[in-house]
């Protein structure tokens, strides 16, 4: 029998104690996290090759902000995924950027781990800003407009990071070129020429 070893998903509340005794918040109830269906907050990090990666630059691409570790073993499963997702969509406006909580002195770690993957990545301790706050668990991967939207957060505990999971809200915003609202949500006919 094969086991998956994503089998194991950490309700809230132990993720928020593991945050807790791993540094990564100040307090067992964690800050909230970000709104859905409001501006991304802002995220400033020096990535690991030595460039800055400014979230509110990225406007008119579709970003995926994924938070991770080098411990933390679904992490590591879905980082192939993210970086074929990358490939395969980058053309049409796709960047990711991984964050690993991990601690600053654990920075060749996390260096060693990227060496196989294309997207960026920086190390949350880093952040010149990070109004994401400190992750209530891991993985946790957000999606972004083109418009700067937050428009999904794919949570650990709804199952392994799959790519008809990416694709289901990834897709829609990549469609979209216009102000980066979803415009599947509306459905009106265009307006006849003049």
């Amino acid at each position: 029998m094969t086991r998956n070893r994503r089998t194991r998903i950490w309700p809230l509340h132990v993720a928020t104690a593991i945050a807790v005794a791993a540094g990564l918040c100040g307090s067992p109830a964690c800050e909230a996290a970000p709104a859905l269906e409001r501006p991304a907050p802002p995220l400033v990090v020096m990535t690991l090759d030595g460039a800055r990666f400014d979230l509110s630059a990225k406007h008119g691409q579709v970003v995926i902000v994924n938070f991770w570790a080098t411990w933390c073993p679904p992490c590591r499963d879905e980082m192939p995924l993210l970086d074929t997702y990358l490939a395969k969509h980058r053309a049409q406006g796709l960047t990711v950027i991984g964050l690993s909580v991990d601690r600053r002195r654990d920075r060749n770690d996390v260096i060693a781990v990227m060496k196989t993957f294309t997207y960026s990545a920086g190390l949350v301790d880093g952040a010149k800003a990070n109004g994401f706050g400190p992750p209530q668990a891991l993985p946790i991967t957000y999606v972004v407009d083109r418009a700067g939207m937050l428009r999904a957060a794919l949570l650990p505990g709804k199952g392994a990071l799959t790519e008809a999971a990416l694709d289901e809200v990834v897709l829609p915003l990549l469609a979209s070129q216009g102000s980066g609202a979803d415009q599947s949500r509306d459905q009106r006919p265009p307006d006849p020429d003049p």
